[in-house]
C-alpha cells in the first residue's frame, strides 16, 4: 500500500536527481499545453453612449469589435495548437517523467509523442479526453473533476504504449483510477501550500519547484497504479510493456 509521503519523497528525488533537465520540461510542457497561461482577464468595457453622441458610440462598437475578433483569434489559436501540439507534448513530458523516475531522462523524451507512428490516432484520443471532461464539467463543477481524475492517466498510458487503441486507453485509466481519485485529490491537495507560494512569488517557486516536483510525484502516482491494474489482470504486459528492463513487479 502506498502513502502520500512515499510518493512525494521518490517524485522529489527523480526531480532532484535531474534539476535541470525537469524544470525545463515542466516549462515547455506547461507553455505548450496552456497550463501555464494566464486566464484572459475581460476588461469591462464602459458604456460610453450618450443620447447626443452616436459617433463616439460606434467608435466605441469598433474597437470592441475588433479586440472581440482578435481574441476570439487568439483563443481559436491556443486550441489549436493545445490539439495537435500541446497534447503530443504531453505524452513526452509523461514519457519523461515515467524515465526519470529510474534514471537521469533526456529533454529529447518532449519529443516522443510526434515519433511513434500514432500522431493522428493520439491526438483524438487526447482530444477526446478533454472534450469528454469539458462535456462533464458543463453539468456542473464536479463530475467534470471527477471525470478529469478518471482519464488523468491516459497521457501516462500513451507515454508508455503509443499504439495502443483509444478504447483501451480510456478503459485501463479508469480501471487505474477506480477508487483512487479521492486519494488523488488529497495528493493533490497535499501541494496547496506550494501553489499558494508559487503565487505569492508570481510563479517564480512553480516554475523552479513545486509543478516538476508535483509532476514527478504523479509519475510515481502512476506507477503504482499500473502495477494494480497489472496485478488484477485489467491490463496486460503486452498493453503495458514498461519502459525499460527495471519495470517489473516483483
Amino acid at each position: 500500500m502506498w502513502t502520500r509521503s512515499e510518493l512525494k519523497q521518490k517524485g522529489k528525488g527523480a526531480f532532484l536527481r535531474n534539476y535541470g533537465i525537469t524544470v525545463l520540461v515542466t516549462l515547455i510542457f506547461g507553455i505548450l499545453s496552456g497550463e501555464l497561461a494566464g486566464n484572459s482577464a475581460s476588461n469591462g468595457v464602459r458604456d460610453v453612449v450618450t443620447e447626443s453622441d452616436g459617433d463616439i458610440f460606434y467608435m466605441a462598437s469598433s474597437i470592441w469589435l475588433l479586440v472581440l475578433g482578435i481574441g476570439l483569434i487568439f483563443i481559436l489559436v491556443g486550441v489549436l495548437i493545445r490539439i495537435f501540439i500541446g497534447n503530443l507534448v504531453e505524452i513526452g513530458a509523461m514519457r519523461f517523467y515515467e524515465e526519470n523516475s529510474s534514471r537521469k531522462a533526456p529533454l529529447g523524451c518532449l519529443l516522443y509523442g510526434f515519433q511513434q507512428g500514432s500522431y493522428g490516432k493520439n491526438v483524438l484520443t487526447l482530444f477526446l479526453r478533454d472534450l469528454f471532461i469539458f462535456l462533464w464539467a458543463l453539468l456542473l463543477v464536479i463530475p467534470g473533476i471527477i471525470k478529469g481524475y478518471e482519464y488523468s492517466m491516459i497521457p501516462y498510458i500513451l507515454a508508455e504504449n503509443p499504439q495502443i487503441s483509444r478504447e483501451r486507453a480510456f478503459e485501463i485509466s479508469k480501471a487505474m483510477m477506480r477508487g483512487e481519485k479521492w486519494n488523488a485529490f488529497v495528493l493533490d491537495l497535499s501541494f496547496l501550500g506550494w501553489s499558494i507560494l508559487s503565487a505569492v512569488t508570481a510563479g517564480i517557486v512553480g516554475l523552479l519547484y513545486s509543478r516538476p516536483y508535483q509532476k514527478s510525484t504523479w509519475a510515481e502516482f502512476y506507477k503504482v497504479n499500473r502495477e494494480k491494474v497489472l496485478r488484477s489482470g485489467e491490463a496486460s504486459w503486452s498493453e503495458l510493456p514498461g519502459i525499460d528492463d527495471k519495470d517489473v513487479i516483483d
